[in-house]
């Protein structure tokens, strides 16, 4: 039977992170110990030097940037929805009476 993705905290991923940096473990070495994937660990380190603040937001959540950016591109599209809508009303309304 495969066995499903494992999940981690973000105290898990920070705490595996200080391992590597502030006791001077090699990635490989905490990885192994941790029963984490190498690559796994890179990555984290990766995010958490990055972002220190926002890093590891949890599933389906993204950074603040990132929602900020998405918010943005919903609101464009709804006024460019908007400004399509009353385009065609000015057009509607200014051809007068037959």
């Amino acid at each position: 039977m495969a066995e499903g993705r494992r999940k981690y905290t973000k105290e898990f991923k920070v705490e595996a992170v200080r391992l590597v940096k502030e006791e001077g473990r090699t990635v490989s070495q905490v990885a192994r110990d941790l029963g984490v994937d190498v690559s796994a660990l890179g990555r984290w380190r990766r995010e958490l030097e990055k972002h220190p603040a926002d890093a590891f937001p949890g599933k389906g959540h993204l950074m603040p940037q990132e929602e900020e950016l998405r918010r943005l591109k919903r609101e464009n599209e709804d006024l460019k929805e908007d400004r399509a809508i009353l385009k065609k009303a000015l057009a509607i309304f200014s051809k007068g009476p037959k």
